[in-house]
């Protein structure tokens, strides 16, 4: 917001996604701080007038790389609130492993670990070291660029990497 550089409005297409958004992210920490999500008295964020731009207003509606233009999508299905485990997917086949390490890496980012699909090698799971990490590295690393084609897609997981069981001595 012009007058409230620390506040935002955000306008989905329902109010079933709004009250998702609102229940998944409030209170979730961006950037050492917890978000306060709440519906607005505004019924639609006002576009700037022509010339008046400030850069601060945005339309995603038409973008070729929103996940949820297409009501009924799949995408719809596989919503969940932040966690330290991302979905990493159309990742090409030629983008081996090292490099999505290296994308993490370059960008601040400490994967803890990291699992790509075995029947499906264009997805993968990234275990951050904490949701707050997760959520940034999400913000930062949607729709990175990984080839001429191809957009990196960065959401929440529901699962989490198994890591190899230790023998414990005694």
């Amino acid at each position: 917001m012009y007058n409230k550089k620390d506040n935002a409005l955000i306008q989905f297409a329902d109010a079933t996604q709004a009250q998702q958004a609102m229940q998944n992210l409030n209170n979730v920490k961006l950037l050492g701080k917890p978000m306060k999500i709440t519906f607005s008295k505004h019924s639609q964020v006002a576009m700037p007038k022509e010339g008046s731009e400030s850069g601060l207003t945005k339309i995603f509606s038409n973008s070729p790389l929103h996940r949820f233009k297409k009501p009924n999508s799949k995408n719809f299905h596989n919503i969940y609130p932040p966690s330290e485990v991302l979905h990493l997917s159309n990742i090409p086949l030629e983008v081996p492993e090292e490099r999505v390490r290296e994308i993490f890496d370059e960008h601040g980012f400490r994967l803890v670990a990291i699992k790509f699909f075995l029947k499906e090698k264009k997805m993968a799971l990234a275990q951050m070291e904490s949701i707050e990490e997760s959520v940034e590295a999400l913000i930062k690393l949607h729709n990175f660029q990984l080839s001429a084609n191809h957009h990196l897609r960065v959401s929440f997981s529901k699962s989490v990497i198994q890591q190899p069981q230790q023998q414990h001595q005694q």
